[in-house]
């Protein structure tokens, strides 16, 4: 377990049937941060510091990721967006400002869903709502296209364990050269640091978990009404995806995209980032 950000402490806590890590640190209102795939909470240190002078930050490693428990089920985006809304009561908060990036934008969108009261402010990226359009991805792209192989390699019953157990750092170094647009900003020590976190067959089994239920979630996804909260989604290389799952999911949304930008915003524009969310969630809410 990763360490060194002062003011931020480790804890876990059993909520829904499943033992969570999380990590926070700060004062006042509540923001709750979830992570993306292939990471864990570690993509949001060079944001804490600057979000904990305006929020009490909470970055939580949901159901299969990291050092939290992982399960043989429940990686259906509804129930991970329940394991978080039980975490949140559970720390005494009846409303957060919720924030996902990638896997944690389509658990940060249930979360909202299916508890908007609990939810204050919404900010998702990359891609943001689970959406029809991820499945109409083409698996065989043109070379200016996206190329989301993983989708369906993720899926696979048990090949993925077999080839990446204890390899894991080859995926890791693959996504952050290819899809970042500033792959230096993904240095030496985070890249062995998430490597660590996905190099055994329960943590590669609990990755295929959220993906092996993506049509169960989009499917429910779209049975939902829209959003009420204000909602932010940022974008870099893939804002054109973003916006077209996102801009029929809300009826308060902002689009602000970072020119130049890959698909890690936390870790490529961090200061960028949390000037964005600073001003969104701290401002007040019409």
């Amino acid at each position: 377990m990763p360490t060194g950000i002062n003011g931020f402490e480790h804890a876990y806590a059993h909520v829904n049937g499943v033992t969570l890590h999380y990590v926070s640190g700060g004062s006042g209102d509540p923001l709750v941060l979830l992570p993306g795939w292939p990471r864990t909470w570690w993509q949001y240190r060079k944001m804490m510091p600057a979000l904990s002078e305006h929020f009490r930050v909470i970055v939580c490693e949901y159901r299969g990721m990291g050092d939290s428990e992982k399960p043989e089920t429940g990686y259906d985006k509804a129930t991970m967006g329940q394991d978080v809304y039980e975490l949140v009561r559970r720390l005494g908060y009846d409303q957060v400002n919720i924030a996902g990036e990638d896997v944690g934008s389509w658990i940060a969108y249930f979360f909202a869903a299916r508890h908007p009261d609990a939810t204050a402010k919404l900010a998702l990226w990359d891609p943001g709502a689970p959406d029809r359009l991820l499945a109409s991805v083409p698996a065989l792209p043109a070379a200016e296209e996206v190329n989301a192989w993983h989708f369906g390699f993720n899926q696979l019953d048990g090949l993925p364990e077999r080839l990446l157990t204890g390899r894991y750092r080859i995926m890791i170094d693959w996504y952050a050269d290819k899809i970042s647009g500033d792959p230096e900003a993904i240095d030496e020590e985070s890249r062995a640091i998430y490597a660590r976190a996905y190099d055994s067959p329960e943590a590669i089994r609990a990755v295929a978990g959220w993906y092996r239920t993506l049509h169960q979630d989009i499917q429910e996804a779209a049975d939902y009404p829209k959003l009420t909260m204000p909602v932010l989604v940022p974008g870099g290389r893939f804002m054109e995806m973003s916006r077209a799952s996102n801009e029929h999911r809300a009826s308060d949304i902002r689009f602000v995209e970072f020119p130049g930008a890959g698909h890690y915003l936390a870790e490529e524009r961090p200061e960028q980032l949390s000037l964005e969310l600073i001003n969104f969630f701290g401002r007040p809410t019409a």
